[in-house]
């Protein structure tokens, strides 16, 4: 017996052959990422929208930033979206799209030989 904290203990020689507890162990712990992972995504932008007003209190040195001076109209994210796109869209090389394959002669190739495939059968 393991004896984990003093008083608390987990025979584990019981449970040796039991299948179930690992898979009921993995779905906890599969479970327990799923919570924590819907916790950091749900509180990140309450973090990065608290950061902005901090910094832009820090910046403008106004006692209140109202909630005005952080949103942005949807036109105008629209429009700075759409001329990222157009940019980096004019970074890459336009290419032709046109696939050549030429053909290339050798008259003899041990990998495409038939004489190594080929068996000899005994007669009888």
């Amino acid at each position: 017996m393991i004896s984990i904290l003093g008083d608390i203990g987990i025979n584990f020689s019981a449970a040796a052959g039991s299948g179930i507890t690992v898979a009921v162990v993995g779905w906890l712990i599969v479970f327990a990422a799923l919570v924590l992972l819907v916790i950091v995504f749900s509180q990140t932008p309450k973090v990065i929208y608290y950061n902005t007003r901090k910094k832009l209190k820090e910046k403008t040195k106004q006692a209140v930033v109202t909630d005005d001076e952080l949103h942005i109209a949807g036109d105008v994210s629209a429009a700075i979206s759409t001329a990222l796109y157009l940019f980096f869209d004019e970074i890459h090389d336009e290419e032709s799209n046109i696939i050549t394959i030429k053909r290339v002669r050798k008259t003899y190739s041990p990998w495409s030989s038939k004489i190594y495939g080929l068996r000899v059968w005994p007669r009888k």
